[in-house]
């Protein structure tokens, strides 16, 4: 594995860890903790998803000669996350734990599918395909 590629599965279990993070503050709950593993669960999915969608993702599409593929896909779930994370927010912001621990419930599905399509086929794919894929990820990490 390129060491760009494991950057950015290494990304998905910070992402990962983040998540089980804030899903550990809501069994107390702990509502102050909760709001600052929240704010790293935000930080770590902005990070992997600015290095895909800004640069993986652009490098592969042109040699691939479409934005129409796998990336496109890649993009729709980025959004998808996105709106949980919009909502798990807002649950946040009410202290509503039931309802918090629901969206993150999906939440955890929705990445863990994900993650599994990039890690392998979207990224095997880029490895393949894609020239100076480590430079081209090289401050990704």
């Amino acid at each position: 594995m390129s060491s760009a590629i494991e950057i950015l599965v290494r990304q998905h279990r910070d992402c990962d860890q983040a998540l089980e993070d804030l899903e550990a503050c809501l069994r107390s709950p702990d509502w102050d903790k909760a709001a600052s593993a929240f704010a790293r669960l935000e930080v770590a999915l902005q990070g992997n998803f600015s290095a895909e969608e800004d640069r993986l993702f652009p490098a592969f599409e042109q040699v691939a000669g479409s934005a129409s593929g796998p990336t496109a896909v890649m993009r729709r779930e980025h959004d998808e996350v996105r709106a949980l994370l919009g909502n798990a927010g807002e649950w946040l912001q009410l202290r509503d734990a039931n309802a918090l621990a629901a969206e993150l419930d999906t939440l955890v599905v929705l990445l863990q599918q994900h993650n599994i399509k990039e890690e392998n086929v979207l990224f095997p794919m880029c490895r393949a395909h894609v020239p100076d894929l480590d430079t081209l990820l090289a401050n990704a990490g």
